[in-house]
């Protein structure tokens, strides 16, 4: 890893989660993107075919942040989802390309007739 998150910060409406990193990089990652790209092999699977497309998380909030010694941090979602391991990497890459992979969500919702 070449940088250290030095802040995790929930807004007051618990819908963004903001990473800061030690290299000055500051990343607000919405609820829904964290709860549908989860890392967990709920969302994941075992195998890039068995990944699962999480539609009706629109208005998803985070309900807790638990570290994970010193390498991650579980999210416990209002929707009851907490078995993702968010590792710091997972985290700077959704904040480096979240747009893309948002943009990649929507078009995959509607390929598949689901809705946010």
């Amino acid at each position: 890893m070449t940088s250290w998150p030095t802040e995790l910060k929930l807004d007051k409406d618990k819908a963004v989660l903001t990473v800061s990193f030690d290299d000055g990089a500051r990343y607000a990652l919405p609820a829904e993107l964290l709860r549908v790209l989860s890392p967990s092999a709920e969302v994941q699977g075992h195998s890039p075919e068995q990944r699962v497309t999480v539609p009706g998380k629109k208005n998803v909030r985070i309900q807790e942040l638990e570290p994970v010694g010193t390498y991650a941090v579980r999210i416990t979602f209002d929707d009851g989802h907490n078995t993702g391991l968010y590792v710091w990497d997972y985290l700077r890459d959704l904040g480096e390309n979240q747009e893309a992979r948002f943009r990649a969500y929507l078009n995959e919702l509607a390929e598949k007739g689901l809705s946010r």
